[in-house]
Parts: structure tokens; sequence; C-alpha cells
């Protein structure tokens, strides 16, 4: 196809571009960008990631849906991400709206600006986004020439928070319907209706679309919800997520589009399914995306060679959840190391368990000497691990890290979580002691003659968070004191150990993860909070230099807003959420009955062992229905 002549002048001129960090962020125009003729299309779509641009572009979702949309021929769809500070600095000083990067038209101008919002730290860079494209920040005061703001990502599963700066929130897989909420938009606008006609339409006729204008919220006295109702006739009381049953049949991007700079994820990404099976208890991802659903091999093999061929990317990598439970994982694998050592193209093979299948795979396609291994076992006892249903005992731990010393491994990276419920000293000992077990094992399974060095154990936590739909969200947070206390301990405790010099231990700021905490699980009066502090300059709270705590906690208290009320108050299980007018697929009595389960520290068998009933059966396809014995499972 002759693509038209494209006027390439740029919204920045060459001397604002040398006066900033990276200027190939904000010029476009990279290899597979789509040019379209803006005055032969009839909806004009600017995907948004809220972040640096090397953070958005590493984003597997905006690129399918990028692909997606630019397939119809009456939609263009282009991408912004957000300005960095250097030049945000310098649009708000000269008044420079934000731009999109194909046509670096202002986003103001478009149709639609669509928001993925992958994690609660970006929720200052979304009112960042709004701010420089000159749209008001708040819902309610749009007009119809204003872009229609739709979110969409795993952040809209509590889209509360945040939600009075969106007019419409995508709730689930952006690969269905969207085709059918541009064909109302475009008729609305043919037939001269406003954005409001817009908004309840799509509200009333398209399935998985939450408008929250048309739902009003009412609060007890002790400021629990009472109520959220629809305020509108027609509109729904539960919205359902959309889901992809058929992963080969929807659209998947063969000529991804290729950055001028390195970013985060440099390399072709293959998604080769779906969901997990595991039921991790602390794990939203896990519950959101429930069935399983896998892509064939044939499939996979064909995007594959393609996306290589369009791309001319040195690297390749699998991603899912847990690419071990992909049941073609093995003839895909062989498949990829062929083409691959043809091309010579690197594999990057994540979320695999550490077994000798993975482990022989791995030492084929890794430099052993220069690559560490990833263990995530999540809690240091067993009786924790029970408790977060990881279904990882010591033995299989201790057994993988004796299989990678042998295949000449020497650097283990170990994941750990602090906070998580029923916690004991015991249980924030056992980091250590397994850190030190591990350790210890490299000497006395390897003689020095086959020693490729010193063993390198890095053990990192994270602070639990507890989030929305997973069996957890009951489960109250730990202070930030509390979450320095248990790091403290376990510095403490891996100093004791006699492999010490050997483990190095990371944790993550406990200030940031009880904000996140708020975000996660916080309902409309935190939107206030985040507007105020975003006035006060708070952007970029993913990035720690940035993050100003202070300026967070004096906003809280400005508007009244008590955190600890989302955070460390216990939680009854007839208690209203703010998601609860939310249907992921998982209904909230498996939640519940999971819930009691892990106080219980009871384990749970995974999906395809045994079927716990969590509800995801009814959407007629993946795991739920896979045959064993002629037999649906």
């Amino acid at each position: 196809m002759q693509l038209p002549d494209f006027e390439n002048h740029l919204a920045l001129s060459d001397e604002i571009l040398m006066s900033v960090e990276k200027p190939a962020r904000y010029i476009g125009n990279e290899v597979n960008a789509v040019i379209k003729d803006k005055n032969k299309i009839d909806v004009r779509f600017v995907m948004c990631f809220p972040d640096v641009y090397e953070i958005g572009m590493s984003h597997l979702g905006i690129q399918i849906l990028y692909d997606m949309f630019n397939r119809y021929e009456d939609v263009w769809c282009e991408r912004v991400y957000s300005p960095w500070v250097d030049l945000d600095k310098i649009m708000r000083e000269k008044h420079i709206p934000l731009f999109a990067l194909e046509s670096q038209d202002p986003v103001r101008d478009f149709d639609f600006l669509g928001i993925t919002i992958q994690y609660e730290m970006c929720y200052t860079n979304i009112l960042q986004v709004l701010d420089l494209s000159g749209i008001p920040l708040l819902a309610e005061d749009r007009a119809d020439e204003d872009p229609i703001v739709i979110g969409g990502g795993p952040c809209t599963y509590n889209p509360e928070p945040i939600a009075p700066f969106f007019d419409l929130f995508y709730i689930g897989e952006g690969e269905t319907v969207y085709r059918q909420l541009l064909d109302i938009y475009k008729e609305n606008k043919k037939n001269g209706g406003s954005r409001q006609d817009f908004l309840l339409r799509a509200a009333r006729e398209v399935t998985g679309m939450y408008v929250p204008s048309l739902y009003e919220t009412t609060y007890k006295e002790d400021g629990t919800i009472a109520s959220f109702e629809p305020i509108k006739e027609g509109v729904p009381q539960k919205i359902l997520k959309e889901i992809v049953m058929d992963l080969d049949e929807v659209p998947y991007p063969m000529k991804p589009v290729v950055p001028y700079i390195k970013v985060t994820q440099d390399r072709v990404v293959l998604e080769i399914q779906r969901g997990c099976i595991r039921g991790c208890r602390f794990c939203q991802a896990g519950q959101l995306y429930r069935p399983v659903r896998e892509k064939s091999v044939e499939t996979l093999k064909e995007y594959a060679t393609q996306m290589l061929a369009n791309t001319g990317q040195e690297e390749i990598s699998l991603s899912s959840l847990s690419s071990s439970d992909y049941s073609g994982l093995e003839e895909l694998v062989d498949f990829l190391m062929e083409t691959c050592q043809e091309k010579k193209v690197n594999i990057s093979l994540p979320s695999l368990r550490i077994d000798a299948f993975s482990l022989d795979v791995m030492g084929k396609v890794q430099d052993v000497k220069k690559s560490s291994l990833t263990f995530a076992p999540e809690a240091g006892s067993q009786r924790l691990r029970d408790v977060i249903n990881k279904g990882l005992t010591e033995e299989v731990i201790l057994n993988g890290a004796a299989l990678a010393f042998q295949g000449g491994w020497s650097r283990v990276k170990l994941y750990f979580m602090l906070g998580l419920p029923t916690e004991t000293e015991e249980d924030i000992r056992g980091i250590a002691e397994l850190s030190n077990k591990i350790a210890a094992l490299y000497y006395e399974l390897l003689p020095k003659e086959k020693r490729t060095g010193p063993v390198q154990i890095v053990a990192s936590t994270s602070f639990f968070i507890p989030k929305p739909f997973t069996p957890f969200q009951w489960a109250k947070m730990c202070t930030k004191e509390e979450f320095l206390q248990k790091a403290a301990l376990t510095k403490r405790a891996i100093h004791e150990q006699l492999n010490q010099k050997r483990i190095k231990y990371n944790w993550h700021e406990a200030d940031v993860s009880v904000m996140e905490g708020v975000f996660a699980r916080g309902d409309r009066r935190v939107a206030e909070v985040i507007l105020k502090a975003y006035q006060k300059g708070c952007m970029y709270d993913a990035w720690g230099e940035y993050y100003k705590n202070d300026v967070w906690l004096e906003t809280f208290a400005e508007c009244n807003v008590d955190i600890a009320f989302y955070t460390t108050r216990e939680r009854g299980l007839d208690e209203i959420f703010p998601w609860d007018f939310l249907d992921c697929g998982v209904n909230k009595e498996f939640l519940k009955r999971e819930w009691k389960r892990a106080l219980q520290e009871e384990v749970s068998p995974n999906c395809r062992a045994q079927c716990q009933g969590c509800g995801a059966a009814r959407f007629g396809g993946g795991v739920c229905f896979e045959k064993k014995g002629g037999a649906a499972v």
C-alpha cells in the first residue's frame, strides 16, 4: 500500500530538542510507526503510557492495540508518553501543548485519549498528560470538543481513586469490543449527539464499559461503602470484564514499532499465553487473567519468524505469567533455538520454574558464567509459603539450586515478600536461613576445580500490598514503621548466617509501598488527594528520586483522608469494596474460601490438578475445558 506524503514537521524546535535528555523520545517516525492521511479517517485515537518513553515503548499491550486500531481503515492510532521532567518544565514555560508522536499534532485535537494504567504510582503522571494536553483534569469539566479520556489495564480493576479524571474505563482485554465502541462514537458524532449521549450509549450497549459519572456512592458513618448504584436506567449494576478466548484469532503486532534508543524491553516479545494456573493468593494478575488460555505452537512459530524479519531485533522473549506451564514449551523452544542460532538472535525465557528442563534450555541459550538465575520463594518458611499458596517446597527450591550449580551457575537472585498475612519473626528469619542453605549448597556440592568463582546470593524483599480481587483483599497492611522493622530483622538475620559474606540484601522503599496500598484499595475520596498532590508538584512517583512522601502525607492530612483506613484497617467479610461493582470472572465466594484456607495454612491445588470452582469456567474455554482422559476439568 502506498502511504500518503507526510510532512514531518516536529512539534519541538531543534533548539529545544538539543537542550533535553534523549530527544529521540519525542520525534516519532521510528521503524514500523504507522502514518496515515488524517483527512481520510473518521476517528483519531492517541494511546498513552503515562511514564517515560523507554518504559512505555516496552509495554506489549499498547503495541497490540496500536496494531489493531491501525488495521481499521477509518482509524488512525498514534502514541504519546509522559515527557521527562526536563521537557515538562520547558513545555509549561513556553506553553507548548503535549503532542502525539506520529503526526506531532496536539493531543487535544484527537477524538480519544486512551491511557493504559499498569501500576498505581503513575496516577499523578496521568494528570500531567491531561494538564500538558490542555484537557480539563476533571471529566465533569470537559466540553464536547475535548477528547474522550478512556482508561484500561490492570489498575482499572479498582478505578475509583482516579475515576473523576476519566470519562470511561474499558474493563478487561482490549481486543474484543473497541470496534463496537468506535462505531457508536462515529454514529453519535454524525447525528450531532453530545459527549454525554455517547457515554450513556457506551455504558448501556457495550459490555465491559464503566462510565464513572453514571454511578453514585453512598457511605456509612464508619466510612465504609453503603451502596454503589447506577443513576441512569439501563446502565449495568455489575460490569463483567472483556476477555479473549481464542488467542490465535486476535490481532498481534507482526511489525512492532522499533525505537531509535534503547528501551527497557528492547526485544521482540512473543506472548505465549494469558493467565496462570498456580493460584498464589497474593497475586492479582493470577486472578484477573483467568482462565489460562494458550496460543498454539504453530501460530507462535509463524509470529516469531515474521517479527524477527520485520524488526531486525537481536533478542526474542517469551511473555507469560508462568512460561513453564505452557503446554507446548519444549516444541516452541526447540524451534526458536534452531531459528535463533541461524539468525544469531538471543532467546530470553523469563517466568520459568527452575527444573531440569528449564536449566537445560537456559544453559543452551545463555552464557552461564555471566547470567544469574532467579527463584521467587516469596516467603522464608514452608508454613508461610503454604499460607500464600506458593506451591513450592524447600526441597524443590534446593533441588533447583543444586541443578543450577551443577550446570555452571554461581549467581542466584531470591525474591521474597515481607508483611504477608500471619507472618511471624520465625518466617522472616527463614529468609536468611534459606539464603544461607543455598549458598552452603554450592560449596558442599562442587569441588574447587568445578566452581566458576565464589557463589553470589542476592536476597531481595518487597513489601506485601493487598490487591483487589485476590484472597488477600481482606488482609490488613503493615505501617511504614512495621515494614522497616521487618527489613531490619531480615538484615540482622542474614548477618548471623555462616555465609553472610556471600549474601547481599536489598529491600523496597516502605513509604512508596504504603502509598501504593492506599491507591490500590482506595475509593473516590482519594482522588481529591491525588489532584492536590499533583498541583503541589508530585509527579513520576514510581521513580524514587522524584517521590515526595512528605508532600503526600501533608496532602492526605489537608484533605482529611485517613491513610490507615485504606491500609492497616481490618476488613469484615461482608464489607462492600470500592471495586465490588466489577466482575473479573473470579467470584467473591471463591476468594473468601481461599482467604479462610490461607488462615488455616491449607494449600489449594493448581487449576490443572483440580478445579477450585473460582467462576472462570463461565467463559467457556481455556484451562477450565482442557480434556483429560476425555472429560472436561
